[in-house]
């Protein structure tokens, strides 16, 4: 019994030791139970279509590839409902039709005697053994199991409250930059009407420049025309002067003395004819 008991805290402190290779075994068998309800379910589906069902279950098992077949369902997070820790209710659900509620029972009852008794299975010291380890394997789930999960859970919200925590930092970083961008995005609206009021400014601009040339040409022209009116004005008036000049010239070039004198004393009596009417408009 000593020796059993030393055999038992060895394989403790062996499993201490490979608690990976332990956890990974874990993992493997909690996939394989829910693998296998799944097919314990599916089974039950098939079971309840009839043989119709199956028969087309396997239709589409031979005339389906891999590529044209339905994604695999999630796993589900937490297992199901199970009987003695390890063994599925869907199990005892698919022979309670056929067995009855004992069915189950009867058949784990019956494959451990077939086993025994064919002697596939024989009992010895490591019988023993197996079984205290896993009394005490129970005795631990059931002591410390409640502390273990609630430290377990407790980790968990731990790591969903910091991912959370992350997921909300990115969503409102996320949000803040969607508003930037909806900014962005009336600045630019706004920078298009800015460059259309730039664009008729200029374009005010160039036609000021325009009309400023156009009428500065206008008066550039009217003095060209102007100075062309003056200077044939001016001919004008220097043709009228030296044509009277010349004619002033010549009349008294064709006076003669005599007619001189003659015009001289006519004017001369005129005048005294004007000074003796004027003298009696006096008077009267």
């Amino acid at each position: 019994m000593i020796s059993q008991f030393s055999a038992i805290f060895v394989w403790l402190f062996a499993v201490e030791g490979h608690e990976e290779k332990v956890a990974r075994k874990d993992l493997a068998f909690i996939r394989l139970t829910m693998l296998s309800r799944l097919v314990f379910v599916s089974a039950n589906a098939v079971k309840s279509s009839g043989p119709l069902g199956a028969g087309l279950v396997q239709l589409s098992h031979l005339h389906t590839s891999p590529n044209s077949q339905a994604p695999v369902p999630a796993l589900p997070e937490k297992g199901g409902k199970t009987r003695h820790g390890i063994i599925p209710e869907e199990l005892f659900q698919l022979l309670y039709p056929k067995t009855g509620v004992t069915g189950p029972y009867m058949l784990g009852a019956g494959l451990l005697t077939y086993i025994l008794s064919k002697e596939i299975y024989i009992i010895n010291h490591e019988t023993f053994a197996a079984a205290c380890m896993g009394t005490v394997i129970i005795y631990g789930v059931r002591k410390f199991g409640p502390d273990v999960a609630a430290f377990a859970d407790k980790l968990n919200e731990e790591k969903v409250q910091k991912a959370q925590e992350v997921k909300d930092l990115a969503m409102t970083s996320l949000a803040q930059a969607i508003q930037d961008e909806k900014k962005e995005q009336w600045r630019a609206e706004g920078r298009q009407m800015l460059f259309d009021a730039k664009r008729n400014n200029v374009a005010m601009l160039l036609e000021t420049n325009r009309r400023e040339r156009v009428h500065m040409v206008t008066n550039e022209v009217k003095k060209r025309l102007d100075y062309q009116i003056a200077l044939q004005t001016l001919h004008r008036r220097m043709e009228q002067e030296h044509m009277v000049n010349w004619v002033e010239k010549n009349v008294v070039t064709s006076i003669t003395p005599q007619q001189e004198k003659t015009s001289i004393a006519k004017c001369i009596t005129d005048l005294k004819v004007l000074a003796k009417v004027q003298q009696a408009k006096a008077t009267a």
